[in-house]
């Protein structure tokens, strides 16, 4: 199992708006479970606007194996995603590891 964990931040300044921003984000990545088969869990959150100095949203999701991953990173669902997720972030970290 390879567990992928990516963070983002948004790259609006107002914080407002990085809100709305990244609830979007969580909302889409939510909506590629039952579309992306590859997806065995998804889980997605958004930071705490109280809690200042951290990422904006964060989305953990499990895996069978780096094939998968591929599956999943590939997948038109995921693409178009991804085209919103690069039209409001400003940095990105990720990590995939093996459970």
């Amino acid at each position: 199992m390879i567990r992928h964990v990516v963070v983002w931040a948004m790259a609006a300044e107002d914080a407002a708006v990085r809100t709305e921003h990244a609830t979007e984000v969580a909302r889409l990545l939510r909506g590629l479970v039952g579309v992306v088969p590859a997806i065995r869990s998804l889980s997605v959150g958004v930071n705490d606007p109280a809690v200042a100095g951290n990422a904006d949203v964060a989305v953990v999701i499990d895996l069978d194996d780096l094939a998968a991953l591929e599956a999943y990173q590939t997948h038109p669902a995921h693409q178009a995603v991804v085209g919103y997720i690069r039209s409001v972030t400003g940095g990105r970290m990720a990590v995939d590891f093996t459970l």
